[in-house]
């Protein structure tokens, strides 16, 4: 008796064990949770049904999701094997009825030459502090095909031979015209370090030239409406013309001198002392005739006298 109770027992703990490990074997069902994630977070679609080699083939990128889920869109850096990626545009976030809407739309070209190309992206998916990196579902595209098939795949076509030159849209060369503008740049800044002295001395003169041909006219012209008008204001006009001509050609103000400072100041020269002293007779004292001719000596000594400053000036300058 006590040895049937003992089989007995020991047959039942064993069964006990093989019903706990056959239990524990029973897979649990799948969470709702776990159905999300199952489910990809983006499609993605040609708008093509094939391509050509080269050829822009437009390719959508939709996807539909919760609007606490942060997804990011794959960027020009991302793989898009067999394609390569030309540009992309996009549409901002849309959320209607607690669902929400992300859509780009991605420019690609592939010089593959398979017959059926296939594309799967990668898109980021935010939780918290991770990171997921979910492909899309792969989709398809067929090339369509321009060289038309030979019979026989080791049948090697017949080819044409065609010399003939075809005609070339000229282009404009920018590097080639940059960096001939830097050369040129570079050549003229030499020139003008290397020479600076005396390109300066050179524009000095042409200004000195330029400035005393002007002088000589203006005063000429006023010269000769005194002669016919007899009027002390031309003549005062002509002086004054004078006083600025030298002050801008000598560097040394003049116009508001006196006639014995202006003496003075160029070393009582016989020309300037007579002219002035005469001209200050005229005008001031009111001592003028129409029939004096001494008022001709005036513009005569003092045009003389510009001349010679002219002369002294460029000389100096040399």
């Amino acid at each position: 008796m006590k040895g049937r109770r003992l089989f007995r027992g020991v047959f039942l703990w064993a069964g006990l064990l093989l019903a706990g490990t056959g239990a524990a074997q029973v897979p649990a069902a799948p969470t709702a949770a776990d159905t999300a994630a199952q489910q990809p977070v983006a499609q993605g679609r040609f708008r093509q049904a094939t391509v050509q080699v080269g050829e822009i083939i437009e390719f959508e990128l939709t996807s539909r999701h919760a609007p606490a889920l942060e997804i990011i869109f794959p960027d020009s850096a991302a793989s898009f094997a067999p394609f390569e990626y030309v540009s992309r545009r996009y549409r901002p976030t849309r959320t209607r009825q607690g669902r929400s809407l992300d859509q780009a739309v991605y420019r690609l070209r592939t010089f593959s030459l398979d017959s059926v190309l296939t594309l799967s992206v990668p898109v980021t998916v935010l939780r918290g502090r991770d990171t997921l990196l979910l492909p899309t579902p792969p989709v398809q595209v067929r090339l369509r095909r321009t060289a038309p098939a030979t019979v026989q795949s080791g049948e090697v076509p017949a080819l044409r031979q065609n010399l003939q030159l075809q005609p070339v849209a000229a282009r404009f060369n920018y590097p080639y015209w940059l960096a001939g503008l830097a050369g040129v740049l570079l050549l003229a800044g030499g020139l003008v370090l290397g020479f600076r002295q005396r390109l300066r001395l050179r524009y000095r003169r042409y200004r000195l030239r330029k400035n005393h041909a002007y002088f000589l006219a203006q005063y000429a012209r006023h010269v000769e409406r005194f002669t016919l008008s007899r009027s002390l204001t031309n003549m005062e006009r002509a002086i004054t013309l004078w006083k600025n001509y030298l002050s801008t050609l000598t560097g040394f103000n003049i116009t508001s001198l006196t006639t014995r400072e202006i003496v003075a100041r160029y070393n009582h020269d016989p020309a300037v002392r007579q002219a002035l002293a005469l001209a200050d007779r005229v005008i001031y004292g009111n001592q003028f005739f129409e029939e004096d001719t001494e008022t001709d000596v005036i513009f005569d000594l003092l045009r003389q006298f510009a001349e010679r400053q002219y002369a002294q000036v460029t000389l100096e300058g040399e």
